[in-house]
């Protein structure tokens, strides 16, 4: 396989993760891609160690930190390759991680992107909750994965290692097509963090293209290594994002149904962080809401330039329902039949 390939590294403060996974990185990566860091204008002495260090890797220097989404706009508009490796800096690889994902994305050209599989770095045996083996959404948005519903994460026993079509590639470890990521505009730099990967992948499907997951490559996350994962934070960013992102892709059929619905579950979610002493969290979801009616207009416009189809692998019930009041706790608890 001739080097085509940009496995690119986003830090923002994250010197301890470069010390211990990036001597992996290249060793794993020496034979099939450039591996290049872009640092997100990091306060640490990220930068001086890496020319220490690592003088024989690339550094891009971002002059702000613009977050995920247009910190890796800024860096990979200055990378000439045919394919982006999107890889977090808190990321164990393996032998011959990169090989097998590009394979399977050489064989059809309406691969948009695609993911390995997804394990937890400190629970090995199980899938890790950012990715696992492929990402889906709800009818309602709600995110989750094989191998992962809300909160429960399953053990790994290979009963997901086939290749498959999914909705969404985790962006923890995103492969992509530079110039099918390029004509999509790259990430929604709005978003900032948390679902843009998501977006990017719905977006390429409104478009025909195929998002994969390849469990021949497997790689090791840590995790909630910028912001962790009960940040009141992240909940703002996670419901912002999602209602961005629903309120961009959904087909107009669809919109005012799925709003209604979403206003009337949010609206628990926010009773519940009330009750369970969340008032950050609650915050949160507030500050959300009011965000995104304020992006209503330039939304609106953005609308009218986007083809909008129904789109293939979108789980045709409530999650929520399933998952809290039915118990579903496995992906394969799911009724297969109902994601179209």
């Amino acid at each position: 396989m001739s080097i085509d390939v940009a496995v690119v590294i986003l830090n923002w403060n994250g010197k301890k993760f470069l010390e211990q996974f990036l001597p992996g990185v290249i060793e794993n990566s020496k034979d099939h891609a450039e591996v290049i860091v872009a640092d997100n204008a990091s306060s640490d002495d990220s930068v001086a160690f890496l020319k220490n260090s690592f003088p024989e890797i690339r550094v891009i220097k971002n002059e702000t930190n613009g977050g995920f989404a247009k910190g890796y706009n800024d860096a990979l508009n200055q990378i000439d390759v045919k394919y982006y490796v999107l890889l977090n800096s808190d990321i164990e690889v393996t032998a011959n991680w990169i090989k097998p994902v590009i394979d399977l994305m050489e064989s059809d050209k309406q691969i948009a992107a695609c993911q390995p599989k997804l394990i937890s770095y400190y629970h090995r045996e199980k899938f890790e909750y950012a990715g696992a083996a492929g990402g889906f959404i709800d009818k309602y948005g709600y995110p989750f994965c094989r191998g992962r519903l809300f909160q429960s994460i399953e053990v790994d026993g290979g009963q997901y290692d086939d290749v498959c079509e999914i909705f969404w590639a985790t962006g923890a470890c995103l492969f992509v097509k530079a110039e099918i990521f390029k004509n999509l505009g790259g990430l929604d730099e709005r978003f900032f963090a948390h679902m843009e990967e998501i977006d990017f992948c719905w977006r390429a499907k409104n478009e025909g293209y195929k998002i994969m997951y390849c469990p021949d490559s497997a790689v090791y996350h840590v995790g909630g290594g910028t912001l962790p994962k009960k940040s009141w934070r992240k909940t703002y960013l996670n419901m912002r994002n999602n209602n961005i992102m629903l309120y961009k892709n959904l087909p107009q059929d669809r919109l005012f149904k799925v709003f209604i619905a979403r206003l009337f579950l949010d609206g628990i979610a926010a009773i519940k962080f009330l009750f369970d002493g969340g008032l950050k969290d609650l915050y949160a979801v507030i500050k959300a809401h009011w965000k995104f009616f304020s992006l209503l207009p330039e939304l609106k416009e953005e609308r009218k330039k986007i083809q909008h189809f129904p789109v293939s692998k979108i789980y045709q019930r409530n999650l929520v329902y399933v998952y809290f009041l039915k118990g579903k706790r496995k992906f394969s608890d799911l009724s297969q039949d109902k994601f179209s």
